[in-house]
């Protein structure tokens, strides 16, 4: 069936991880008869979370489309992972859909995630939903307030529960649609209004009118006249609250009955933003100027592609259209990287199952196959109209772990499966770092790296171990000492002779080496001074505390003899790195250690928590300042060595309600214990 930008929706599922959100997807997809059998997350059977790995963990990994439709309307679900390890899923979630449903627990109350989901969304619309009404020692009511609590005067509940006694909900009314529904032999079927709940339901549908003819002028002086408002006047108005902001419509429901599910895709259907409704969207055109692009179903061709999808199954772009359509092989320009792309087939995607299509209309979302060189937050758009949309701002990875092959010969495969996993998730990077040698991955934390090495196993057949980095630490001098260097080897033949006098000084003006010479007399040709600063710099590479780099040095050649036949290019470099190991331990050397700047982000009640873990970590803060919404934004400084867990670390003191993000800045001398400890694994590391 082809559908219009008027009959598409698009909503994002968001929440704390295990909160419902895949289960509640099960259920939408079993009531409008996309399945017809509803799976269980612990059973490993669910469409959404069908990766082995989301099968083998019982969590959601990355984002997964399960398209329903209702009423002629095409929902199009984005199911994001809650975990806080897979948030770029949930980003590209965002920037695809126009509406998001934040997914609490009855149980659970108002939970972290939710509260990270809601910070995330911005200015976007957004809904919410109270599932596993249904269960023990869960209270609507407690979840409800909470968020009120927390979010304020936008949450507006339409729907009142029907509570069996206790805080267990067996029906709700609909306020919008003015209909009842229970749960009957686990089933949810439609009943009459509950004369228990009918004060509560005339009380909170008069809020609801009031809220939904706050957001339009005329039917705020049809409210004033009378007093009333018909449920298309309702939803009329709180389709332009959701739209705007100002208005968070609250459901309730359990997925495993069904109970509230069809009110929700009513909902859907009524209060959801078309595409049409959203603003224009900030891009940049050819010469990188800022325009904007209005969706447009009648405009030139573009896309954004929000998600890549690379495994077993195939390689899929998954892309929105915010103007024009997309057809099979039409020539599309991809801003990113130049290339002019012929699209291949189109389809639908519900979870690991396919359906080929005929076209993705403006505002729909769907799936390109085979587009090897397209990546995820590229633009595909019509060449004589080119734009570039705003890709996904992921935030900068904050984990650090190195990578080992257990067999060895199997770390080009490594390398390729990581990039081959990086297409899926462009949240983390791969770092060949030369001075450790080590393949070090950048993440969100240790889950997700997790993660990634098991997919390395099962997808590309590498066995690989995790250990924690080794710091690139630096060394340098700190007085000047002036050694001879004397290289002299006779065989049969020809020998070798180099003889050298080098002085060796501190240098805080480079960083690099610098050599200079003052020979005088024609002690040393100036046809081996080169040999000379080769031998030097070769030399520099291995300190003398830990073997790391020395750097601040300057090497002076003012002395030395040499042999008119036995003198060589190779014997003064064997003279010149003789003199650097004998002047090295006298010129008091010290170990220089990587130190990082910090913005840490954590909410008021966690700063002295935080504050003194940095001190613990020998960090500096260097200032304070609020953002205004109870969050402190933490400056500081501190050691690299001292970070290599922070971002475990900071969870488990914020409750994962902190953030940061981290640079490199400068080298500094590192004090005595820390220098002794990074000698000692230094040496222990020569040793194995």
């Amino acid at each position: 069936m082809s559908y219009s930008t008027e009959t598409i929706r698009n909503v994002c599922l968001l929440g704390h991880s295990g909160s419902g959100k895949t289960a509640l997807a099960e259920s939408m997809l079993f009531a409008t008869g996309a399945i017809d059998r509803m799976g269980r997350v612990p059973d490993g059977n669910t469409v959404c979370d069908y990766d082995a790995e989301e099968i083998k963990r019982g969590v959601s990994i990355s984002l997964t489309m399960a398209p329903v439709k209702y009423k002629d309307v095409k929902i199009n679900l984005l199911d994001t992972p809650g975990n806080f390890d897979f948030a770029g899923e949930a980003l590209s979630g965002i920037r695809a859909a126009e509406c998001a449903l934040l997914v609490c627990g009855a149980k659970d109350g108002l939970s972290v995630g939710a509260e990270r989901a809601w910070k995330m969304l911005g200015s976007k619309p957004r809904m919410i939903f109270i599932t596993r009404t249904d269960e023990d020692n869960s209270d609507y009511n407690a979840c409800l307030d909470a968020l009120k609590a927390k979010f304020g005067t936008a949450v507006a509940p339409i729907v009142v529960p029907v509570l069996d006694g206790d805080k267990k909900v067996t029906g709700i009314v609909d306020l919008l649609h003015n209909k009842a529904y229970e749960v009957k032999g686990g089933k949810t079927v439609s009943c009459a209004i509950p004369a228990a709940v009918a004060d509560d339901v005339e009380t909170l549908r008069a809020e609801l009118m009031e809220a939904a003819a706050g957001a339009d002028e005329e039917l705020m002086e049809k409210f004033f006249e009378t007093m009333e408002l018909t449920p298309a006047e309702i939803a009329k108005g709180l389709k332009a609250g959701v739209r705007e902001g100002t208005v968070a419509p609250v459901l309730c429901g359990a997925a495993l009955s069904g109970l509230g599910v069809e009110m929700l895709l009513e909902t859907i259907v009524d209060l959801v933003p078309l595409a049409t409704d959203m603003p224009a969207e900030k891009a940049e055109d050819e010469d990188g100027k800022e325009v904007t692009v209005a969706i447009d179903p009648n405009g030139t061709t573009a896309a954004i592609v929000f998600k890549t999808l690379s495994d077993q199954y195939g390689k899929y772009s998954l892309v929105k259209v915010v103007r024009g359509k997309i057809t099979p092989d039409m020539s599309l320009y991809d801003t990113t990287t130049g290339n002019t792309e012929k699209l291949g087939r189109l389809y639908t995607l519900r979870g690991k199952k396919n359906e080929e299509t005929k076209e993705i209309c403006c505002g729909d979302i769907g799936a390109i196959a085979k587009m090897d060189r397209v990546r995820t937050g590229d633009t595909l758009c019509d060449a004589k109209a080119i734009v570039k949309l705003a890709g996904m701002p992921y935030a900068e990875p904050c984990y650090f772990r190195a990578i080992v092959a257990k067999v060895r010969g199997t770390e080009e495969k490594i390398g390729t499966g990581l990039n081959r996993l990086n297409e899926e998730d462009p949240t983390f990077k791969v770092i060949n770092n030369a001075e450790t040698h080590q393949i070090v991955i950048a993440g969100a934390g240790d889950i997700q790296i997790d993660v990634l090495v098991s997919k390395l196993k099962t997808r590309f057949g590498v066995d690989a171990t995790l250990e924690t980095p080794r710091v690139a630490y630096r060394e340098k001098i700190r007085k000047t000492v002036q050694k001879q260097g004397r290289h002299k080897k006779q065989t049969g033949g020809s020998g070798q002779f180099g003889d050298v006098w080098v002085r060796f000084e501190p240098n805080e003006e480079s960083e690099e080496m610098v050599f200079a010479e003052e020979v005088f007399g024609g002690s040393v040709p100036k046809n081996f001074f080169p040999a000379v600063e080769k031998g030097l710099r070769e030399a520099c590479l291995h300190g003398p505390l830990a073997g790391y780099p020395v750097v601040n040095l300057k090497a002076v050649l003012y002395d030395g003899s040499y042999h008119p036949v036995d003198s060589s290019e190779i014997a003064f470099k064997t003279a010149a790195n003789l003199a650097y190991k004998a002047a090295m331990p006298e010129a008091s050397p010290v170990l220089l250690e990587p130190v990082c700047e910090l913005k840490v982000t954590v909410p008021d009640q966690y700063m002295g928590d935080v504050m003194g873990d940095l001190n613990k970590r020998r960090g500096r803060v260097m200032g304070m300042n609020p953002t205004g919404d109870g969050e402190q934004v933490i400056e500081a400084e501190c050691p690299e060595a001292e970070l290599m867990s922070y971002a475990i670390d900071l969870r488990s003191m914020t409750q994962s309600r902190g953030s940061f993000v981290m640079h490199f800045v400068r080298y500094e001398q590192c004090p005595p214990d820390a220098q002794q400890k990074a000698i000692d694994e230094a040496k222990a590391l020569a040793d194995e």
